[in-house]
This record gives structure tokens, sequence and C-alpha cells, in this order.
């Protein structure tokens, strides 16, 4: 941060990859909007390219960086609505339900992120033979016409990319990508 404050601003995109999942959880669990939450993100990014002056390194950037997404997410509720800030109440059981679902989301996300990696790694013919199968759901006797190969041939194929489809996940799992 103190070369931001320096005029360095291409240190804000690294500030950004270190923080933005954080403070979007935080938003996103006052707010349980996630459009809402991307915007209050940028948000405090563009607050701390605004105020960089005012950073003093004196107590943790993390504090200060949520003390400016506490205030950005006050005024957006102070602007936008005021009346519903105030009638507000928190639920607190529908705040844990809503968590575990977004730690199943996040799970989720992270499970494809994790597949298209290793999909990405098979040969193109296996990785082709598995997109028309899988993802674009053709039948084998029309991914055979597609590829000019035999069906049985598209079975084979089919059949051997699953198999290195599953050892490319645990892989890529073991390697620390889970």
């Amino acid at each position: 941060m103190l070369k931001v404050k320096e005029g360095d601003l291409d240190k804000l995109g690294l500030l950004f990859e270190r923080y933005n999942k954080r403070l979007y959880h935080f938003f996103y669990r006052l707010t349980h909007r996630r459009d809402l939450s991307e915007d209050l993100v940028q948000g405090v990014f563009e607050r701390i390219l605004k105020y960089r002056n005012t950073y003093t390194n004196s107590g943790s950037f993390a504090t200060w960086i949520f003390q400016i997404a506490r205030n950005l997410q006050a005024d957006h509720y102070s602007q936008n609505s005021p009346c519903e800030q105030a009638d507000r109440d928190i639920e607190w059981e529908k705040l844990e339900g809503d968590n575990i679902i977004f730690e199943k989301e996040q799970q989720q996300e992270q499970e494809l992120e994790l597949l298209q990696q290793a999909i990405n790694q098979l040969s193109d013919t296996k990785k082709e033979t598995l997109i028309l199968s899988r993802f674009e759901g053709f039948r084998y006797k029309e991914i055979a016409e597609i590829m000019g190969c035999s069906e049985s041939a598209v079975k084979v194929r089919i059949f051997r990319a699953l198999q290195e489809l599953e050892v490319q996940m645990k892989e890529l799992k073991r390697n620390g990508y889970d």
C-alpha cells in the first residue's frame, strides 16, 4: 500500500488480488446480493485510490481496507435506501443457511475450475470427444460422424478420456488445487 501511496498504481492490482475475495464474502454476507457485493468491492478499490494519501501504515492494512469497506457499505445504504437499513432485522438463522449455500456454491465453482484444468490436459482428440459427448450432448454415432471414426472408437476414446480425467483430477487435488 505504501507503494500505491507513493504513486505506483500497478501495485493496486496486487492488493486487489489479495483482498477482493475476502471483501466480496464480507459484502455478500451483509447484502446477500452478488451484483451489489461485486460493485461494493470495486468501490472499495476506487476509494483506496482516491484516499491513498490518508494511509499512515500505523496499523494493519487489512483493518484499514475493511474500515473503508464498512464505510462504503454504510454510505451505500444511506444513499440508496435509508429506510431499508433502519428497518432491516438480521435473521441469524437465515445468515447461517446462506453461508452454507455460499460455501457450497464456492466449492462447486472450485470443482468446475479443477475439472476445466484437467480437461485442458487431455489430448485434443480425447478433449473433443469428451466435450461433444458430455457437454454438447451428442450421441456416439453423431460424434463418430463428426470425427470421422467408428462408433466403437468413440466409446473407447470416451472411456479412456474419463479414466485420464479422473487421474488428472486426483493429481491436481494432490498438488494443492482443491
